[in-house]
């Protein structure tokens, strides 16, 4: 395949057109291709493309940013193709599955152009955030013969429908497939798989092919063919100067460093590489929502990033929310997105030049999702995670896993960062809240982490990470009281008090002062407690009815309450003892990460 002088300059693509691949791709399907700038395969759509077209089932292990997509959506349509008659209104022919909304729409709106070339077919856009009975409805007026989208809607809509059709279903694809596992949809895609024919052609994608994906493979895959595609990388020789194919799950043009601070210095280091990367598209990955929420609001309050686009992006906004952020940040030529791993897989983001990981992700397997959101198809991109002191073994754990990172010295002389911060939580109850959730929903989720030996969080220095996220105090919270956490190096603000904050809205603020008077009141109006009367069957005096006051200072504890049963529920999901759809139900939430 290969040739001295090569026709095609780009190291990430084969020599093969897609006009070479056997069999022959239809002409419609050529001129779409080329009509999005691509000519030339990549390795995994190069081995994956001629097989799916030819009837096999395959398992395919790429690292991310290999062109996956591609390489199922053209043979699902070539398949499609060759069926002998117009699909009927409600007969299922292909169903493609991802974990997560985002990375459902972007195949959905990439593999638009392809469907436009197969007469009287529709494609259906699936995902939570939606209302149900729309799309119920969308599908019996209109028809749709592809189902694009994530295990938790498809398998709602298969529920609630009689009237799809699926016995002759060609193409179920999989991708992501570890994710998709790791989210807790084995139940889901178990019933969804159930459901179709054992006579059709399925894919599983995946950057990392873990034993959840071979149990799954062995169940829903007829002699699968694996495609392994090892990302080329030079040669740690010196005295060997040409390239080699390394087994590395990381992208060739890829740059992977490590910085080791302590917590409390690590706001200012990251404002010091976000103020010397102005110009660059950069991704910044936090552990929580709850973090992502509190640096997109503290971020633009530091005069040094006056200027910067800075964009969030969490599981838990709202649909239309996280798609106009993520539509913003996509047609930026630099800025900067703050997230959680709802962006981490799969996404095509154009013009990353760096990802930042401020936070280390729960999931190791996480990791090189995250990197390969730039240094894509052949790019040149940097990566950086920020490691505490105690977690420096994480880096030989990489290594192992065939993840090699260098080290990044800290830069001296950053500006103090910390001082600022605290300034504005001084000013804003809504910073200074958000910082303590942060802090709280942080210390939570170390607890959670799968490299526990790595990450150990009663080894945390609780002192010196509230001082990195600004906070005023410590917050009373009982991994702070009862594990004897470390807490040196922390400095209380003496001369604040934490309730006089008031929040810079004045809506927001008059309602909290509303809320602080109705709780005194309810407190104060409490009826003493009475001894019982000592007649045995006296019957319980019948409650008074409660005031709107009361009322208000009750729901403000209520809702405390609420958010730390979120919190359990959330730890529930995480250990598996209970499933995304019940903990929906639980939380009252649509769909979450």
């Amino acid at each position: 395949m290969n040739t001295t002088e090569s026709p095609n300059p780009n190291r990430a693509l084969t020599n093969t057109r897609f006009s070479d691949l056997e069999p022959s791709i239809s002409e419609p399907v050529l001129e779409t291709l080329a009509q999005a700038g691509f000519d030339y395969c990549t390795p995994v759509q190069a081995a994956t493309i001629p097989l799916l077209c030819s009837y096999k089932d395959v398992a395919v292990d790429a690292a991310t940013g290999s062109g996956k997509t591609l390489a199922f959506l053209v043979p699902l349509v070539e398949i499609l193709r060759r069926s002998s008659s117009p699909p009927k209104p409600h007969q299922i022919l292909g169903i493609i599955i991802s974990p997560t909304r985002e990375l459902s729409s972007q195949i959905y709106n990439v593999a638009q152009p392809f469907i436009a070339t197969l007469s009287n077919f529709k494609s259906t856009l699936l995902v939570g955030g939606m209302d149900v009975k729309a799309d119920v409805k969308r599908i019996e007026e209109e028809g749709t013969n592809l189902l694009i989208g994530t295990p938790g809607r498809l398998y709602d809509i298969m529920e609630r429908m009689d009237v799809l059709d699926f016995r002759n279903l060609e193409v179920l694809i999989l991708d992501e497939a570890d994710r998709l596992l790791d989210m807790g949809f084995q139940k889901q895609l178990t019933s969804i798989i159930s459901r179709l024919p054992k006579l059709r052609r399925t894919g599983l994608f995946s950057a990392t092919q873990t034993e959840a994906v071979e149990e799954l493979s062995k169940a829903g895959l007829r002699n699968p063919v694996r495609v392994e595609v090892r990302a080329e990388t030079k040669s740690s020789n010196n005295t060997e100067s040409a390239q080699q194919l390394a087994p590395y799950r990381t992208p060739s043009g890829l740059h992977l460093e490590y910085l080791e601070c302590e917590a409390d210095k690590k706001p200012s280091q990251l404002v010091d590489l976000l103020t010397k990367n102005k110009s660059k598209k950069i991704i910044i990955y936090f552990m929580t929502c709850a973090c992502v929420d509190y640096w997109g609001v503290v971020l633009p309050h530091l005069a040094v990033l006056k200027g910067f686009s800075l964009i969030s992006l969490h599981g838990k906004m709202k649909q239309t929310a996280r798609e106009k952020a993520l539509a913003s940040f996509t047609s930026l030529t630099s800025g900067i997105l703050l997230c959680t791993d709802v962006a981490a897989r799969g996404l095509d983001i154009p013009g990353v030049d760096c990802i930042v990981q401020y936070d280390p992700p729960q999931d190791p397997n996480v990791f090189v999702h995250r990197v390969g959101r730039t240094a894509r198809l052949g790019r040149q991109g940097n990566a950086i995670v920020f490691l505490l002191p105690k977690e420096e073994s994480y880096v030989e754990f990489l290594r192992i896993r065939r993840v090699p990172l260098q080290e990044r010295k800290c830069a001296d002389d950053t500006p103090d960062v910390i001082s600022l911060i605290r300034s504005a939580a001084k000013k804003d109850r809504d910073v200074m809240e958000k910082g303590l959730r942060a802090f709280v929903s942080y210390i939570r989720a170390y607890k959670e982490h799968h490299c526990s030996y790595i990450f150990r969080w009663k080894e945390l220095e609780v002192g010196k990470l509230g001082m990195g996220y600004g906070l005023l105090q410590l917050p009373s919270m009982p991994e702070v009281k009862h594990n004897s956490l470390s807490t040196e190096g922390f400095t209380p603000v003496d001369d604040v008090n934490l309730e006089e904050i008031k929040y810079k809205d004045k809506s927001r603020e008059k309602q909290r002062r509303k809320n602080v008077q109705a709780k005194k009141e309810a407190q104060n109006q409490e009826p003493k407690p009475q001894k019982p009367r000592k007649t045995p069957n006296a019957a319980p005096s019948a409650m008074r009815k409660k005031t709107a006051k009361q009322r208000r200072a009750a729901q403000t504890i209520e809702d405390e309450e609420e958010l730390a049963q979120e919190y359990r529920l959330l730890k529930k999901l995480k250990k598996g003892k209970i499933d995304e759809s019940e903990f929906e139900k639980l939380t009252g939430t649509d769909e979450l990460l």
